[in-house]
């Protein structure tokens, strides 16, 4: 079993330093057979590791129908989180069940069998970072693609110790994935804005993602505004910035993943 790699949706015009990504999880492809098993996974990309420079390979929407399966398989290049956002099922780690339900997160690193199902009566709808292992960013090089075939393959390292790890976001608010991830992510939190306050993100040596989980509002970059809600993915590249402000009435809550850039952060 290995990784499934999927022709990842067209991401959002992107020109370095300019601004944040923004996507939502409307209009998802229909998958047949996800990583081997049968039945439809409703899918969307939201941004492309070709936009970053933090080692990330995608941000994904995923969800699947009552009954419905993401089969087991391993990760061999790539670190991957899971985060609950609706439903409930389970999640398998090494052939081992647990139950996730919303605000389960997921950290599987390399060397882990992972698969889930739809154990609900209603669909499970989770949020997919996969990000680059250091080996396997330093395979494809500077530009994030794989060497020429007359390059001498890198030297194979031996595959760590399988590990993932099982969190309760809501419970625990911030969690870390040191442990468990070899690449840069520095931490996965739980965030909120009151109403008609902001918050300003600054991508200074690291890069974030933000998924919007309740309540509405806007996020602007000093020249653009957008409105974000619930669905809604905004990722803020290296050397962008951005303001995310609640609107009145309303307490916007959102999922926060920051990844430092390797070579990128500022002296301490």
């Amino acid at each position: 079993m290995s990784e499934t790699v999927y022709a990842p949706a067209p991401a959002p015009a992107y020109t370095a330093g300019t601004g944040p990504i923004v996507a939502d999880v409307s209009g998802p492809a229909q998958i047949h057979g996800v990583h081997g098993t049968t039945g439809v996974t409703r899918w969307k990309a939201l941004a492309s590791g070709a936009d970053l420079r933090g080692g990330w390979e995608a941000v994904e929407w995923a969800s699947v129908p009552p009954g419905g399966v993401s089969g087991e398989h391993l990760h061999t290049r790539t670190e991957e989180v899971y985060f609950v956002l609706s439903g409930t099922g389970e999640i398998y780690l090494d052939s081992t069940a647990h139950p996730i339900a919303p605000g389960s997160l997921v950290l599987t690193g390399l060397g882990t069998v992972h698969g889930l199902r739809n154990t609900g009566d209603g669909d499970l709808d989770w949020l997919v970072i996969e990000m680059r292992s250091p080996h396997f960013s330093a395979a494809l090089g500077a530009d994030g693609q794989a060497p020429p075939p007359s390059t001498p393959a890198p030297v194979q390292e031996e595959p760590p110790v399988p590990t993932a790890r099982l969190h309760d976001l809501r419970a625990e608010r911030s969690v870390s994935p040191s442990g468990v991830f070899t690449g840069p992510m520095r931490s996965i939190a739980l965030r909120t804005v009151d109403p008609a306050a902001t918050t300003e993100l600054s991508a200074d040596g690291c890069e974030h993602l933000v998924f919007v989980l309740s309540g509405t509002g806007w996020v602007e970059n000093g020249t653009d505004t957008a409105e974000i809600g619930p669905g809604t993915a905004v990722t803020l590249p290296l050397a962008t910035r951005a303001r995310i402000g609640a609107d009145r009435g309303h307490r916007l809550e959102f999922f926060h993943a920051e990844v430092a850039v390797p070579g990128r952060e500022p002296a301490r």
